[in-house]
């Protein structure tokens, strides 16, 4: 009599690394860890006793990347995807699930169909899935405010600094500034002359940094994806925030021209020669 064919499953990337497997290598699933051989297993939920069912031989057929997920990234997980009947005997299940989805069609009222699941019977609840990815990502929310403030803050002194270097800048110009007074240059050429370089420098300020943070992201994406073998993006720089980012620095830039300049154009050329 011909022995039926190994079935298969599905197992992540992560669990291919650790434990060094690839398509069409065969695997026994156990309810429990075997004492010598690596075993592939499933969690069994406390209350509940694996089934005494042999363990089974079977066949990887898929090795499946890990969605983008937040919620997944920190917790170590190792996926195995199986046949339903396979899950319910290691398991000791039975007919028994922890949760399912649903899938509704567009247009549908989710509310009034959230309440009416929930009247159903006790014990169990219902949720929308966004609710459940709002959940789950608290912890990138609050990274996230805090890139915020350190983002807030980060501008805030460099806007000082920027600032203090414009001053220092024209500074050093005193006699020239005196000299163009001299000469007839009005006070407002000469303004509109410091903010037209301040603009220039924050803008190559803008792009060097710009350079910098595409290169920073592109260095923090690739050291996470491989810590953590999942494709979410941990740095994006996006078009809005180089617009932000180059819009700002050419007020700031602009703003720090026109206090820099303003004193020096308000004081006579012969003060400035220090005459």
């Amino acid at each position: 009599m011909q022995q039926p064919s190994p079935r298969t499953i599905a197992i992540d990337e992560s669990l291919a690394a650790q434990a060094k497997l690839k398509v069409g290598d065969r695997v026994t699933l156990l309810a429990r860890p075997a004492a010598e051989d690596y075993a592939v297993m499933t969690a069994t939920p406390s209350g509940y006793t694996p089934s005494a069912t042999p363990p089974e031989t079977v066949i990887v057929a898929a090795i499946v990347r890990r969605g983008a997920d937040p919620s997944q990234v920190a917790r170590g997980d190792l996926l195995v995807r199986m046949h339903l009947d396979q899950l319910q005997e290691i398991s000791g299940y039975g007919d028994r699930v922890d949760r399912f989805a649903i899938a509704t069609k567009p247009g549908l009222r989710i509310g009034q169909l959230l309440d009416h699941i929930n009247d159903v019977a006790f014990g169990f609840r219902a949720y929308r899935s966004h609710d459940i990815a709002v959940e789950t990502s608290r912890t990138f929310q609050v990274v996230s405010r805090f890139h915020r403030a350190i983002g807030v803050i980060t501008i805030v002194a460099s806007s000082v600094f920027l600032l203090c270097i414009m001053v220092l800048k024209v500074e050093e110009r005193r006699r020239d500034i005196a000299a163009l007074r001299l000469m007839g240059i009005s006070r407002s050429s000469i303004v509109k002359s410091i903010i037209v370089e301040a603009a220039l420098v924050a803008v190559l300020g803008s792009i060097l940094g710009v350079a910098l943070g595409w290169a920073a992201s592109l260095f923090v994406n690739w050291h996470y994806q491989g810590l953590y073998r999942t494709p979410l993006e941990f740095s994006i720089v996006t078009p809005e925030i180089v617009a932000v980012a180059v819009s700002l620095s050419l007020f700031l830039g602009a703003a720090a021209g026109v206090l820099a300049s303003l004193r020096l154009v308000r004081t006579p050329p012969l003060v400035l020669l220090g005459r």
